[in-house]
């Protein structure tokens, strides 16, 4: 199941900083980084599964949703707002993402090399899976 994660923080006056370290403060060795960015008002990313991958989500800037849908449709809705918060996200996890603020930047960290086969895009399918 999906969970939320407390990242390390180092207050600094200087300004604050925080790490994650590969199988430290999540359950797997990190092959693929992506982001997205300048996301327009209203619009949804993501919309699928993994099949295998495992995936942590933070909101580097700004602030989402992250919305967990399980195959009875029941929803869980996290909202990400602080770099040093991070979503856990299992394989086989329905997500989509929603609600961006202006300049919201999502950091993902995955467990897998990109493969289009990693995919699970119809919910329907995704729910005969699990």
């Amino acid at each position: 199941m999906e969970k939320l994660l407390e990242l390390p923080k180092i207050l600094d006056a200087r300004g604050n900083l925080t790490f994650m370290e590969n199988q430290r403060h999540f359950p797997f060795v990190i092959e693929r980084v992506y982001w997205t960015y300048d996301v327009p008002g209203g619009e949804i990313r993501g919309g699928h599964a993994f099949k295998t991958h495992q995936e942590v989500v933070v909101a580097l800037s700004g602030s989402f949703d992250v919305v967990v849908k399980d195959p009875d449709g029941s929803e869980r809705r996290y909202h990400l707002n602080r770099s040093y918060k991070g979503l856990y996200l299992p394989p086989l996890t329905w997500r989509h993402m929603e609600n961006f603020s202006t300049n919201a930047l999502s950091l993902h960290l995955n467990s897998g090399a990109y493969t289009e086969d990693e995919y699970l895009r119809n919910y329907d399918d995704f729910c005969q899976r699990v």
